[in-house]
């Protein structure tokens, strides 16, 4: 049997096993050395097979831990009060953060037009990956005022959540005063965040949320992994 019939036909194996149920979302599949021993086929082979269901969004793998039955979508909806963490509990998944970036910098023209900022005045910069059951749904970039938040970089590294730092920072309360949806395809970089492949779509949200009083307090850039994502504009109070 030649090689592409071998990794093709493990893949229609592994497939009608995961559609059976054999493997629930979330499960972690056989390692590659028993998945060999199991079908008398090199790792190369497997890693085709595998790279297969991948694609398809069958499976998703997470570096050092393997390759996991990919999750349900999550169902993300866009209201006035968007809380990550409530959202992905809300969706019976367990919520997680990784921070990659946390620091202070000049705002740019852009970022001022929204914080209603001066050229070049000071903001704090938040970039991550927010994750729903340890696999990768989102990237974000937050951008805050560094003037009325000075604090805030180290409490969203203690916590790892923006809504606790910016309650520990005297502001208990936000809501969202706009945002605007693009469809895009994700780039190397984003793709490797997302553990997707180069130009799988991606839904990118941008917004401006706003203190009770109407006084902008985050620009906030979200690029959820298409596949792994129900967004739902909801009216909420």
């Amino acid at each position: 049997m030649a090689k592409d019939t071998l990794w093709s036909a493990i893949a229609t194996t592994l497939t009608d096993e995961l559609q059976a149920g054999h493997y629930r979302p979330g499960d972690k599949l056989p390692t590659e050395a028993a998945l060999s021993a199991r079908f008398g086929v090199n790792r190369h082979t497997v890693r085709q097979a595998l790279a297969s269901l991948a694609e398809q969004g069958l499976v998703h793998s997470r570096r050092g831990a393997g390759v996991f039955v990919a999750q349900r979508p999550t169902d993300y909806p866009l209201g006035r009060r968007v809380r990550f963490h409530q959202n992905v509990l809300a969706a019976g998944q367990t919520p997680s953060r990784r921070i990659a970036r946390a620091e202070t910098r000049p705002c740019d023209s852009e970022e001022a037009r929204a914080l209603r900022l001066k050229p070049g005045e000071a903001v704090h910069v938040v970039e991550g990956v927010s994750m729903a059951d340890g696999q990768p749904i989102a990237t974000f970039r937050s951008v805050f005022p560094a003037g009325r938040f000075p604090a805030l970089l180290a409490r969203v590294q203690e916590t790892g959540s923006i809504t606790q730092s910016l309650a520990a920072s005297g502001l208990p309360d936000y809501t969202r005063a706009e945002t605007r949806l693009t469809a895009q395809l994700a780039d190397p970089v984003l793709a490797v965040a997302l553990a997707v492949k180069a130009g799988a779509p991606v839904m990118r949200t941008v917004a401006v949320n706003v203190d009770p009083g109407g006084k902008p307090v985050e620009l906030g850039t979200t690029w959820f992994a298409g596949e792994r994502v129900t967004l739902t504009v909801a009216d909420q109070p």
